[in-house]
């Protein structure tokens, strides 16, 4: 069929009253589907249930160096389970610090520090003046609400097939209010971009006004691959010390979406000089994290390759859902002319951008119907999207079958919600 905007007002008024008669069909069937958060499902979490009796009186509880975990000590972590990061994120152990079970609230810390006491001898932000943070959006909800927590002005910077705009980025960086930026560089939240060579080089090259700049490098899904060949992406760290900024980036993961997303273990990666910061911080905060569990993670993962075959078992479950989320709006949204999607390799999301002005409408259309989405608005600061498209779709929650309803029931409610917009004007 040709585009709706194609269509003359009479054609709309038919076609939506069709519309309206299937939706009120779905809302007479009392649905309660959640794709509102990236929650692995219940067969992902049963893939580490094993893990639960890895360490126990009988196969032990001490660590490589003897160290028994059930005790005080060891601030920054098991050098086990610190050298399996340092695999991951492919640095030195000694760059690595392992926390507790959120890197959220590992970087919620570092930006609680910054701005209250400073970073590395530099005065805290708050001192500062008005400071700001650059945003690539669409972005993370949560990263945003950790720096409006502190009253951090955000200054949203789009995003592009290779990552954030650099141009922008490299001009917004001569003022020395702006203090850092947020990336989610690998299957970023919510489009799926991986930074390019190209990006990850100019960022580790830029040079900003504010001595204390900060990129979070929050790399959450660096091994959440949905094929056999994922993408990747450039190691950041020894790009920035070809040009001695070896400090400008402190880099985040965790295992929250690879065992358990409430008890999993994070980490940060950093320079010496960052990891020396954070853990004086530390030696105030705890006297060290859980480190059962991380011993826990180390018997059942082993090593790097360990986890990468788990990944495997994950991506085996995710990849059908993301082929309905996919199909589905191949299927009913591609002639229509009023929605365009991303086909990410990996991550948790698909991110859509529906016609102008129609994305609360059509997340309010599908609530009434029972299918509880991501707030429209949500991947932008202040949970503002000028122009009210974005829509950010977390697949891996509900069952197949589940999933194939509520994306029949998205692309009813996107089209009603257009049929409505081009009526009114």
């Amino acid at each position: 069929m040709s585009g709706l905007k194609e269509l003359s007002k009479e054609k709309l008024v038919q076609r939506e009253s069709r519309l309206r008669q299937q939706y009120d069909a779905y809302r007479a069937q009392g649905l309660q589907l959640d794709m509102s958060r990236g929650k692995p499902g219940a067969q992902q979490l049963d893939l580490t249930l094993d893990m639960l009796d890895c360490v126990n009186a009988r196969d032990g509880y001490r660590a490589a160096n003897g160290m028994d975990t059930r005790n005080y000590g060891l601030l920054d972590g098991l050098p086990e389970i610190k050298a399996l990061f340092a695999d991951i994120l492919g640095v030195a152990p000694e760059q690595v610090i392992v926390g507790g079970n959120s890197s959220l609230n590992m970087m919620f810390d570092y930006i609680a520090t910054a701005y209250s006491r400073g970073v590395c001898g530099h005065a805290p932000w708050c001192e500062q003046g008005a400071v700001k943070f650059l945003c690539p959006v669409p972005g993370y909800d949560r990263h945003f609400a950790v720096t409006q927590y502190f009253g951090i002005e955000m200054i949203p910077v789009k995003m592009t097939p290779y990552g954030p705009d650099m141009d922008t980025i490299e001009r917004l960086i001569a003022d020395p209010l702006v203090k850092g930026m947020w990336c989610v560089p690998m299957y970023s939240n919510p489009d799926g971009v991986t930074y390019s060579d190209d990006t990850v080089r100019r960022l580790a090259a830029m040079q900003p006004a504010a001595p204390d700049f900060r990129i979070i490098w929050d790399n959450a899904y660096c091994l959440h691959h949905l094929e056999d060949e994922g993408d990747t992406l450039l190691n950041i760290f020894p790009e920035l010390e070809k040009h001695g900024h070896e400090d400008m980036v402190v880099e985040f993961t965790s295992t929250s979406k690879i065992s358990f997303p409430g008890s999993g273990v994070a980490a940060l990666a950093a320079s010496p000089a960052n990891v020396a910061d954070v853990k004086k911080r530390m030696t105030v905060q705890t006297i060290g994290h859980d480190k059962l569990n991380m011993l826990r993670h180390v018997k059942f993962f082993k090593d790097i390759d360990g986890i990468r075959r788990h990944m495997k078992l994950h991506a085996a479950i995710l990849h059908p859902r993301f082929q309905v989320v996919l199909d589905t709006l191949e299927g009913r949204l591609a002639n229509l002319g009023i929605a365009h999607w991303h086909h990410p390799r990996g991550g948790y999301f698909v991110s859509v951008n529906v016609m102008d002005g129609c994305a609360k409408r059509t997340v309010e259309l599908l609530k009434e119907a029972g299918v509880v989405m991501t707030p429209a608005g949500a991947t932008f600061p202040y949970g503002n999207d000028p122009r009210d498209r974005n829509i950010r779709i977390a697949p891996s929650f509900p069952a197949v079958e589940e999933l194939a309803v509520a994306m029949e029931l998205f692309c009813l409610c996107t089209e009603l919600a257009a049929i409505e917009k081009l009526l009114a004007e």
